[in-house]
């Protein structure tokens, strides 16, 4: 039986998740509050029931290391079947089911993308855990939830109970990229040329920034949260033998959210800085709304996902009740798309994810051309940038981010990426500069903690 507890209301989720991070299969999705506009629900588990890790060939494995056939989605299928059906009825997104992250190079076993990128981290290609539990935040209500069993619900509190001490987390090397910005021109030109030649529209390029860290990567995700609070953030961490590995992510990109069969996806293309004075602020916000190369790269991924979408959803459901909003963050403007759709009745929610991933707004356009360009390119695989989190509830609720502004830790290096979409009337020397500009400050919160 499951029970929906009241607990006190915190105005973010950080007390609550202090006390549980260190817990087996700690997760925490984290809708930014109080600092963040536009997200609503904190979901945060632990002691996952069991879990599956997909490694580098698509093979996914329990929690006891015994393969599981299948491919990762119909693997991970099985596992939320486990759940007993859940007939209660709430507005809370999440009663027990799937938590975890599905990364870009997942993509490499849905289509034929080719293996030119060196793998550079090791994390599992998805990895998610099977919870029975949660404790969710309503920031929209001010209310707070312990979703458990009983027998759950004493262990849990227990738990938090028990709240654990956060250690000093140091850089130990600056950031250094995989590319120089002669490399980048050169990769930027033959983009060029491949949009030339007509094998794509769009293409998104990215460059990854690694450097050496030691201490708590808890208090690492609290000095990036600090300085960049997003509505679809993250924050996962794990033991690998000795390898300690997780993901931080400051996403503000929902990819698709599904709930009650309603499908809603919302692409961020086109990007300013926000600007110093209100004067100046309002200045860069009509620049970007007002930018046809913007508003174009947008489109195009608004046309992608339709069809995407249209793959899964009933015909003639799939709707665009936004294009090109502007959107406002802490440190950036958005142009931001949102399109709709109903599912269809045979399709499960982790089909539509499948059929959908990875997002296109990360891709380019065509999707798969653009994808084996991008493996051509950037010299090395993406790992959890540009996959997503997120979770996917026993009664069909899903909700998953595209993991920009993340970084993943692995084998004592912390590694984040920065990309952007590039089209025929794209600048060589202004999109470099764009790829610095989207995650220079997350860098520079953790050289010089506030």
């Amino acid at each position: 039986m499951l029970d929906i507890v009241p607990v006190p209301y915190q105005g973010d989720p950080l007390s609550y998740f202090q006390a549980l991070r260190q817990r087996p299969g700690a997760v925490l999705l984290d809708s930014g509050r109080p600092l963040a506009p536009g997200g609503r629900f904190d979901i945060m588990a632990s002691d996952p029931l069991d879990s599956l890790e997909v490694d580098h060939e698509g093979n996914s494995f329990n929690s006891r290391g015994q393969a599981v056939a299948g491919n990762a989605f119909a693997a991970q299928q099985r596992l939320l079947n486990r759940l007993p059906e859940c007939t209660i009825d709430s507005e809370l997104p999440f009663l027990g089911g799937l938590i975890g992250y599905w990364s870009y190079d997942l993509g490499r076993h849905l289509e034929p993308i080719g293996q030119q990128a060196h793998q550079v981290v090791s994390l599992p290609l998805a990895r998610v855990g099977l919870y029975d539990w949660a404790l969710i935040q309503d920031h929209e209500l001010e209310q707070s939830w312990l979703v458990a069993s009983p027998e759950r619900r004493r262990q849990v509190e227990q738990w938090l109970r028990t709240p654990t001490q956060t250690d000093a987390f140091q850089l130990t090397s600056d950031f250094t990229a995989n590319l120089s910005a002669e490399q980048y021109q050169q990769r930027f030109a033959a983009v060029q040329r491949y949009i030339s030649a007509g094998d794509c529209y769009q293409i998104n390029l990215a460059q990854r920034f690694s450097a050496g860290y030691r201490g708590d990567l808890w208090q690492a995700y609290q000095y990036l949260r600090q300085a960049t609070p997003t509505p679809f953030a993250g924050y996962m961490a794990w033991q690998h033998g000795h390898n300690h590995q997780a993901i931080l992510s400051l996403s503000p990109e929902r990819f698709i959210e599904c709930r009650h069969s309603c499908v809603e996806t919302r692409p961020i293309k086109g990007t300013r800085p926000r600007g110093a004075t209100p004067q100046q602020d309002a200045a860069l916000a009509h620049e970007l709304t007002s930018s046809l190369k913007d508003r174009a790269e947008n489109v195009m991924i608004v046309d992608l996902l339709r069809n995407d979408l249209g793959r899964v959803c009933q015909p003639g459901s799939v709707q665009v009740p936004q294009l090109c909003g502007l959107e406002s963050y802490a440190n950036v403007h958005h142009l931001v798309s949102v399109i709709r759709g109903q599912l269809s009745a045979d399709t499960t929610p982790l089909q539509l994810l499948e059929a959908a991933f990875p997002g296109g707004s990360i891709t380019g356009a065509p999707k798969v051309r653009a994808m084996q360009i991008i493996d051509e390119l950037e010299p090395d695989q993406r790992s959890a940038y540009c996959g997503s989190l997120g979770y996917l509830d026993i009664r069909g609720h899903m909700d998953t981010s595209i993991a920009i502004r993340s970084l993943v830790a692995d084998a004592g290096q912390l590694h984040i990426w920065g990309g952007g979409g590039l089209v025929a009337d794209s600048n060589g020397a202004e999109e470099y500069a764009e790829t610095l500009a989207k995650i220079g400050h997350l860098m520079t919160a953790l050289i010089t903690p506030q």
